[in-house]
């Protein structure tokens, strides 16, 4: 195992690489942010890693969720990524929940973090109320167009801080995807590993109109009552 994440074994010690095969993680939307989370934990040997979603690929997704191809179309997305961690790795157990968050949170399956790669607010807001309810720190990220958020929520509420609405997002730049993504997975992966976290810090990044990556840090307060 040591030989398989040696980069990473240099990066924080044997000790520190086999502490990851005892946490859990639920990845709550296989599409985008999914598909690039998938990949970027799906081989740093965290155990066990539970992928959820209903939906099924489509043409148009694919350009910007990197785990599908062209004759996908109509596979369930959890199950494409569950199999494509389980072939890459063979220390991480992925399993796909072909269904949606809800049905998922009713199943009472135990993991240290959740993260957020859905693409809309009302399931965020049922994600932090869950999280809130189990003691559950989780990771959000959102993209649309040439620019994302990401946070790390712990003691602040995100059904506090935004107004859940059902607003979709505008077009979106496939790049923007995998960048949220990876900032995502490294919040993720730093707390697995017991490093150093910045919680409740909500990092906003964009394009301004010279094309110069942007980035504003806005500190959440804490959740009321």
């Amino acid at each position: 195992m040591m030989h398989y994440f040696h980069r990473q074994v240099q990066l924080w010690g044997e000790e520190t690489q086999r502490s990851l095969q005892s946490k859990k993680i639920a990845i709550i939307g296989a599409g985008g942010l999914g598909s690039s989370l998938c990949y970027a934990l799906g081989a740093s040997g965290i155990g066990e890693i539970h992928v959820i979603d209903f939906d099924e690929v489509s043409v148009h997704n694919i350009h910007r969720q990197i785990a599908f191809k062209v004759g996908d179309e109509g596979k369930n997305k959890a199950a494409i990524n569950a199999a494509n961690i389980n072939a890459r790795c063979p220390f991480t157990n992925a399993l796909a929940h072909e269904c949606g968050f809800n049905e998922w949170s009713q199943k009472d399956i135990e993991v240290d973090l959740i993260i957020d790669a859905t693409d809309n607010l009302p399931t965020r807001g049922e994600i932090n109320s869950y999280a809130k309810s189990r003691n559950l720190p989780w990771v959000y990220g959102s993209v649309e167009q040439f620019h994302g958020q990401v946070c790390f929520f712990e003691e602040a509420s995100f059904n506090e801080l935004f107004k859940i609405t059902a607003k979709t997002p505008a077009g979106i730049a496939a790049p923007i995807v995998m960048h949220i993504a990876s900032l995502q997975a490294n919040l993720a992966l730093r707390y697995l590993a017991g490093q150093s976290v910045k919680k409740d810090m909500l990092y906003y990044l964009h394009f301004n109109a010279d094309g110069e990556l942007m980035t504003q840090k806005f500190l959440m307060p804490k959740a009321q009552g």
